[in-house]
């Protein structure tokens, strides 16, 4: 298969930070349990990891491959291999904030990367898509294992135990292998660079794509998109743990259930991709997801569950509230592939680089949103919430599918 080693590597890359990113669910849960941090300020993690992507990739986008795709991954791989290799020592909750500022950082610099070698290893805006949505699917599948593996490190005796913390030794030896693979890895980046321009110019092509309807449009869709999933994922433990009464690491595997729906929902995007229209599929899913809200969330109330309760006896309503991850997983790959098959691949680091920044914006918000209102009201409240920016992402997608960009000579 061409380019399969570069593909594989573009894979591990996604499937490292994948853990790595959305284990803050997981840390946001444990600092309430190990130093006594209150809900909003735990909360507070989601902005150390998305504001540094925000900003990082606004300053690197436009000209980060004539810093070298490779090289920026590899910088972004050695900066965690290093931060996870100090975390078995974390005593104080600055430890995490410095941790997730890191990860944000680093992923700034693989994600727009990432994005952007797509366009250099497919050939056609239908293998574009379909890789994409492969690509987001194998990421879900880090987030599946990476909630597996912190729950085996969970005390469920001891909720002040620290032992949890060990994890950090696998991540740092799971990043370090992949800095190998990518460093023996061979990448043509000749497509990526506009040999026209020299920084000036390529700021001037970042800041032109805000001149399309169609890119503006896409970015409110990513902004809320973004609000939506990273609230489900960053506080479902929590939601397990307090609304549901479950044991601590089953609502850190809670989590997995819920990124190995999303992770099933993104491989059949990469299908469905190829047989439908972009905007049915964000349409059909939009919508499911809104129904299933309705539909399941009632069920979480006055929830009976013994202390000894498992994933073998366990209600059906512990099952339903992670699997509604299927439907809304595919959204996200099938609006990046449409903006990206849009535009010229030279462009793609810039746009690449708004896509992180705007999902970043959304991933805090929606976070801090959700943290205060659970903290307030109830985690149910907090969740129905959704429906709200589900709405305008509908419409807002409607809109872009309407639009057309006509590159500007």
């Amino acid at each position: 298969m061409k380019n399969l080693n570069i593909k594989a590597v573009l894979f591990l890359n996604y499937f490292v930070f994948a853990i790595l990113l959305n284990s803050v669910g997981t840390v946001i849960l444990q600092m309430q349990q190990n130093f006594g941090i209150s809900k909003s300020s735990a909360s507070v993690l989601e902005g150390f990891k998305d504001l540094p992507i925000a900003i990082c990739s606004f300053i690197l986008a436009s000209f980060l491959p004539k810093i070298g795709i490779k090289n920026s991954m590899l910088i972004a791989l050695f900066l965690v291999s290093c931060m996870c290799f100090m975390m078995p020592f974390a005593n104080n909750f600055w430890f995490f904030k410095l941790l997730f500022t890191i990860v944000g950082i680093s992923f700034a610099l693989i994600k727009i990367s990432v994005f952007t070698s797509i366009g250099l290893v497919t050939n056609t805006d239908k293998e574009h898509s379909s890789f994409m949505g492969y690509l987001e699917g194998f990421f879900m599948i880090g987030v599946l294992m990476g909630n597996v593996l912190f729950s085996l490190f969970i005390d469920d005796h001891n909720p002040k135990s620290t032992h949890w913390l060990n994890v950090y030794w696998v991540l740092g030896g799971l990043s370090a292998l992949s800095f190998l693979f990518l460093f023996f890895t061979k990448l043509n980046e000749n497509e990526a660079k506009s040999e026209k321009t020299d920084l000036l110019g390529d700021l001037k092509n970042s800041i032109s794509l805000f001149s399309y309807k169609k890119v503006l449009f896409f970015l409110l869709c990513a902004f809320l998109f973004v609000l939506v999933e990273q609230s489900f994922q960053t506080w479902t433990p929590t939601f397990y743990k307090e609304i549901l009464k479950v044991p601590t690491s089953m609502s850190i595997q809670a989590g997995a259930v819920l990124a190995g729906a999303f992770a099933l929902g993104r491989f059949l995007s990469g299908f469905f991709s190829k047989k439908f229209s972009w905007i049915y599929v964000v349409s059909f899913c939009v919508i499911g997801f809104a129904i299933s809200i309705l539909l399941v969330l009632p069920l979480t109330h006055n929830t009976l569950i013994d202390i000894n309760t498992t994933w073998l006896n366990a209600p059906l309503v512990v099952y339903l509230f992670p699997l509604m991850g299927g439907l809304l997983a595919p959204i996200y790959p099938s609006i990046n592939s449409v903006i990206l098959a849009s535009i010229p691949k030279y462009l793609h680091s810039a746009m690449s680089g708004l896509i992180v920044v705007f999902s970043a914006i959304g991933g805090t918000i929606g976070s801090i949103i959700t943290g205060f209102v659970f903290q307030e009201f109830s985690g149910q409240q907090a969740f129905y919430l959704s429906l709200i920016p589900l709405s305008l992402l509908i419409v807002s997608a409607i809109i872009m599918n309407k639009l057309k960009i006509n590159p500007k000579k």
